[in-house]
């Protein structure tokens, strides 16, 4: 692996369009400030970058939704996620925004560049258009049914389900988010970044980690999902993208005739990387182009995996083309965090909070860090409960790495009045654990140098397990009357055993290492001390012991479960309630043998087609999406639903029942409705979403 004089690292810029959450933190900014802080710890160069994303229609909408202007929309939650950052402890070297002067200049000059280079196809194409509110419609101001999963409220752009990258053109029953109409599609210009133009060279960076006919990085240091989700769009093949939108927020187009357009947020927020070494340099009167345009230098973006196809395909071609800039040398993107067996949504208020966690649980923010890196989804989803959080706080924090520092801080105080007593002649045990000491150091850098964050904190943690297991071991509190030579180099190794989990400690806990520091009297604590059995000098003076987690009671957990839980109730949708309908239910059908029910073959399909059978006021022809094919199904259901009602709805479908005639067109399956009292049809469907050809058992 190459070795470099310095390092940009970038955490991706968040929304300014509402609070942070612990899945923001799990995805990309816990992971980033872990590296970081590993890196200034052994004495790297490095630059650690974020801002707010203040442009893009999921700005506008929230303005919208809250009757208030983009300005202090972004305003408010910028500083919101600023101080709400500091406070639980993630160490940007520049928190930026994406709303200053500065950035106008930068992205302007940087599209400007692109298109004096020819970097942009202009063309004229049909795109949404909202006739009540009379605009064009960005990706976040439509949504319909994912395409990818049938997930319903997928935007323009994604899906938050299943974290499919999207254009507004495949969603299915698209509808505007401002009125809620369907849009129509109306002749707009725009200009295009033609990505299909740089499929050969982004193919060979991304899977062989070449780039120029130069070795860039190692493919195989890059994390399946981000290598896999790139491989999946390369494949499916690079289509143009356009660079501009018709809105009224954002980095206005420079160049003369293009009113009334913007940057596209994914053009104009990765460029926000670039602002934000540039005000941070200006600061410091340093140059910001040897952090983005010399090879010395290792950039690597932290980011979630609903970002990969952005950082690691659009934004490189668009660095690469305007030339003489860095590309990365990894993206490690993490998968999603999941909270109490269900998916984040904010929209609902399902999720934690970040500045209301800062509020209800003072002095905990190391805690949270613990469980979010012990459960990182760094290959897959994860989990978050408040139950596995308390557990891991009392059981490991409290129970291993608080009672070891607490324990061995307590009997040198006790025994020899703070002071560090000599190391005399080593037994077994004591070599046998200092040489496991030795070995961490190496352990714990590689797997972070690897982006392996999980499992370097577990290695972390074993140091405390080995520090209390060499306690309970050697009972020195059983040997101090007899052999109190023997209790000197006992203690004198437990207190180097604390001052390395300090090191160990502080890129994954820093608050907690600082406390261990303080109570040691032992300050600038680096990483070229970690390993050393002789970082505590005989005779230095220790300070008195506090504990540095407590335990976490049940009330206090529950109180935070039924906090979320009433949040996500007063967000959820409200059940209409069933309308009285005169009529008798029908009655039960004639005794089917249980030979002739196993018969029946039901699962879940998508309808992606509907229109009216000609000629017949009763009958809809849909097309079928059962996971297994796709087949045409006549129903009976027109007097009761249009078309677009059921465009892109999940149904209940008799899948094996012999093909019949209607009206002349082959019907492949029966659609089931559930009929009430009055006669109406209603769609029976799962309560969510599940691919296509599920099994209905």
């Amino acid at each position: 692996m190459k070795e470099y004089k310095r390092h940009l690292v970038t955490a991706a810029l968040p929304y300014a369009n509402g609070p942070l959450h612990i899945g923001h933190i799990a995805g990309a900014y816990l992971p980033a400030d872990i590296y970081v802080r590993f890196l200034r710890m052994k004495g790297e160069e490095v630059v650690f970058i974020c801002g707010s994303d203040e442009h893009g229609a999921a700005i506008t909408l929230r303005a919208k939704k809250e009757g208030t202007t983009p300005k202090e929309i972004v305003d408010k939650y910028h500083e919101l996620n600023k101080a709400t950052f500091k406070s639980f402890g993630i160490d940007f070297s520049v928190y930026h925004r994406t709303s200053s002067p500065l950035h106008k200049e930068t992205a302007q000059d940087f599209f400007l560049k692109l298109h004096e280079k020819g970097a942009f196809e202009e063309k004229t194409s049909e795109q949404f258009y909202d006739e009540k509110e009379q605009q064009f419609l960005a990706d976040r101001y439509v949504t319909g049914t994912c395409p990818k999963c049938q997930s319903e409220g997928a935007y323009g752009d994604q899906c938050e389900k299943c974290g499919s990258s999207l254009s507004s053109d495949e969603l299915i029953n698209p509808k505007s988010t401002l009125s809620g109409e369907t849009p129509i599609k109306k002749e707009t210009s725009h200009w295009f970044l033609p990505m299909q133009n740089h499929e050969s060279w982004i193919q060979e960076w991304i899977s062989k980690g070449v780039l120029d006919g130069l070795n860039h990085h190692d493919p195989a240091t890059w994390r399946k999902q981000v290598l896999g989700q790139c491989k999946s769009w390369i494949d499916g093949g690079l289509q143009a993208r356009a660079m501009t939108r018709d809105l009224d927020w954002g980095v206005p187009v420079p160049i003369e005739g293009a009113n009334g357009k913007v940057l596209y947020v994914w053009l104009d927020a990765p460029i926000g990387y670039i602002t934000a070494t540039k005000a941070w340099a200006s600061q410091r009167g340093q140059s910001w182009e040897k952090y983005w345009q010399n090879d010395e230098t290792a950039m690597t973006h932290f980011i979630g995996k609903d970002n990969i196809v952005f950082h690691c395909i659009i934004f490189p071609i668009l660095l690469k083309v305007h030339g003489n800039y860095n590309l990365p040398v990894n993206v490690p993107a993490n998968e999603f965090l999941n909270l109490e067996g269900q998916k984040l949504s904010t929209s609902r208020n399902w999720a934690v909070w970040l500045n209301e966690y800062l509020e209800d649980m003072p002095n905990k923010e190391d805690v949270l860090r613990y469980v979010l890196t012990s459960i990182a989804p760094e290959s897959k989803d994860s989990e978050f409960t408040w139950k596995d959080y308390q557990a891991r706080n009392n059981n490991e924090l409290v129970a291993i790495l608080g009672n070891f520092v607490n324990r061995a801080l307590v009997l040198t105080n006790k025994y020899y009045n703070g002071k560090v007593p000599k190391q005399h002649n080593l037994e077994a045990i004591d070599a046998e654990v200092l040489g496991e000491l030795a070995k961490v150091p190496a352990q714990i850098s590689n797997l972070i140098t690897h982006y392996k964050f999980r499992e370097a904190q577990t290695q972390m943690m074993a140091l405390a397990r080995l520090g209390n297991k060499y306690l309970a071991d050697t009972e020195p509190w059983k040997l101090q009357k007899e052999n109190p030579q023997r209790v000197e180099t006992i203690m004198n190794i437990a207190l180097q055993l604390v001052a390395n989990l300090a090191i160990a400690a502080y890129p994954f806990l820093p608050r907690t290492a600082r406390k261990i520091e303080n109570m040691l009297s032992y300050q600038g604590l680096n990483w070229e001390d970690f390993g050393k059995s002789d970082i505590l000098e005989e005779g230095h003076t220790i300070g008195e012991a506090s504990l540095l987690f407590e335990k976490i009671e049940d009330a206090l957990i529950d109180t935070q479960i039924a906090k979320l839980q009433e949040k996500a109730s007063a967000n959820a949708p409200k059940v209409e309630p069933v309308e009285e309908e005169s009529g008798e239910l029908l009655p039960f059908g004639d005794t089917a043998n249980f030979e002739d029910f196993l018969k029946m073959d039901l699962r879940v399909g998508t309808i992606i087609e509907a229109e009216k059978v000609k000629k017949s006021k009763k009958l809809l022809k849909f097309l079928v999406d059962t996971g297994h094919d796709k087949r045409t199904v006549v129903s009976g259901v027109a007097l009761h639903f249009t078309p677009e009602e059921l465009l892109g709805k999940q149904v209940t479908l008799l899948a094996n029942l012999a093909p019949r005639a209607i009206m002349g067109i082959e019907s492949q399956g029966m659609i089931l409705f559930a009929e009430t009292p009055g006669g109406k049809l209603v769609r029976v469907a799962p309560d969510v979403n599940v691919p296509a050809g599920s099994k209905i058992a």
